[in-house]
């Protein structure tokens, strides 16, 4: 039988090895939430165009990227950029880039159906007073939008969180990194493992529950 001990995990080794790997995993979705969304809602706006020859290059990415696992997207552009650039970017570098690419394709569907759900009055309206179509996303369509669907992208940035994570296969220091190191220096890796499960597990399910908070108040405000 497996005899786990978890007295040598002490204050010192969450300072000096997880808190700096916790700072990447916030910092990574932090950065790859906001640039998601960026790039996501323009994705989102080309595919609502009705232009064909934006629709279809955004449909292709789009489609594309929510066809391939994270992970084979991480290493995919870690190993094979260096060969076309001729240098290495680095793990983290690496690691930001691939998901801000990768989330994009996700927060451009979660943006179409919020920009969707808005009732064609609304741009009626706006069309009715002289608003250009930039007027009408920027003044009347993406508030209301943003604010439908603000549980959806924050359940989207808690996914986005535990799948730092992947970003180990690459060796980039993120929380879980932190986790097996500390586990390593002290010989206690399936203790480390098993915190880092109830760490993760502890943050998601309290940012899950400030999202639901979040639900109930928007949906009274409707």
């Amino acid at each position: 039988m497996m005899n786990l001990d978890f007295g040598f995990y002490n204050w010192d080794v969450i300072t000096s090895f997880v808190l700096k790997g916790f700072y990447f995993s916030v910092i990574l979705t932090a950065v790859a939430t906001l640039g998601g969304i960026f790039f996501g809602t323009l994705l989102a706006l080309m595919r609502l165009s009705g232009k064909k020859w934006l629709d279809m290059p955004a449909a292709i990415y789009v489609n594309g990227m929510r066809s391939v696992p994270l992970v084979m997207v991480i290493l995919g552009f870690f190993l094979l950029v260096p060969f076309v650039i001729g240098r290495p970017i680095g793990a983290e570098y690496s690691a930001v880039i691939t998901f801000i690419a990768f989330e994009a394709a996700y927060f451009s569907e979660i943006m179409r159906a919020g920009i969707q759900s808005i009732p064609r009055g609304q741009v009626h309206a706006a069309q009715a007073v002289g608003m250009t179509y930039g007027q009408q996303m920027k003044l009347v369509i993406l508030p209301q939008a943003f604010r439908n669907m603000l549980p959806v992208l924050l359940t989207q940035t808690i996914i986005l969180f535990q799948d730092t994570s992947l970003v180990y296969a690459i060796g980039a220091y993120d929380l879980l990194k932190g986790f097996e190191t500390a586990g390593k220096n002290f010989g206690r890796p399936v203790e480390s493992y098993l915190l880092a499960a109830v760490v993760y597990f502890i943050i998601c399910y309290s940012l899950s529950y400030v999202v639901k908070r979040i639900h109930k108040k928007i949906a009274i405000i409707r």
